[in-house]
């Protein structure tokens, strides 16, 4: 027990500060970041694959594309977002030539269930690679401090909510999908993601660049509550394919998905939240 609480332990350190070194390089060393995350999202749809490969087994050619259209995905997203491409409009390539690939192929695999293959296609993209390319719509609309502080809420209120959790969990926040979790862990997490809101608007004002505290605590609410979202929404697919983990790439921790499954449906809501409230 006390052996695989240090693995974890080690491994979750390990990821996080891959994290944190690739957004505070950001500005100076782009390399390391587009690297990181296109692996993650690489990774993300590999692991989609693996969790339904009992249903159908797909050809290297599919598999291929859809990960190569991913990072493709991801990596033009950066590129327009930043403008570092020549025109403004180069960034649709990328998808537009996915999607003519991915059902050109299609057609000529006639054996083969194509509404299933294309949903599980389909799927990934959006699932995955979709959410992850909006981290770089963050970093444009505001800075990569944001972006860090997203990823330090989603950790402080995974933390919170499973300390709330195992010490006074008591009624069940989503049983059906999620059996453990409870209404104490959330508003655990909840809690402890204001509270770092407070803290960092207190101590660390000058590094984040704290917009108004009430914006900063907005945000951290918003992170709580799409995080929550996102842990669930992984444990209801998890469920529907009858795994417990997503992978085994992560010792202690599972898959990759299981890192990132709260900053899934974390990364939409915060571009939301900087388009309603921060930019109007």
């Amino acid at each position: 027990m006390a052996k695989n609480i240090v693995i974890r332990a080690l491994s979750g350190a390990v990821y996080v500060a891959l994290i944190v070194i690739a957004i505070v390089l950001l500005d100076k060393s782009p390399l390391t970041y587009l690297v990181l995350f296109s692996l993650i999202t690489l990774l993300g749809v590999k692991e989609i694959y693996d969790m339904t490969r009992h249903s159908e087994n797909e050809s290297w050619l599919v598999e291929g594309i859809d990960m190569l259209g991913a990072i493709g995905l991801f990596v033009s997203f950066y590129l327009g977002m930043s403008n570092i491409s020549a025109s403004r409009a180069t960034w649709l390539l990328v998808p537009c030539i996915y999607l003519l690939a991915r059902c050109i192929v299609q057609l000529y695999r006639p054996r083969q269930n194509a509404v299933h293959s294309l949903e599980r296609s389909f799927f990934s993209m959006v699932y995955v690679a979709l959410p992850l390319s909006l981290l770089n719509c963050i970093v444009t609309m505001s800075t990569p401090k944001l972006l860090l502080a997203v990823f330090i809420f989603i950790w402080v209120n995974d933390t919170g909510a499973f300390c709330a959790g195992v010490t006074m969990g008591r009624h069940k926040l989503w049983e059906r999908i999620s059996p453990k979790k409870s209404w104490e862990g959330f508003f655990g997490g909840l809690l402890a993601c204001v509270l770092t809101a407070l803290a960092t608007d207190k101590w660390f004002n000058e590094f984040f660049q704290v917009p108004e505290l009430s914006v900063w605590i907005g945000l951290s609410i918003v992170v709580s509550i799409a995080a929550t979202y996102g842990d669930l929404t992984e444990s209801l697919f998890k469920r529907t394919e009858g795994v417990k983990d997503s992978g085994h790439l992560i010792p202690g921790h599972g898959g990759i998905l299981d890192r990132i499954d709260s900053l899934l449906l974390v990364s939409p809501a915060v571009v939301l939240y900087l388009i309603l409230v921060i930019y109007n």
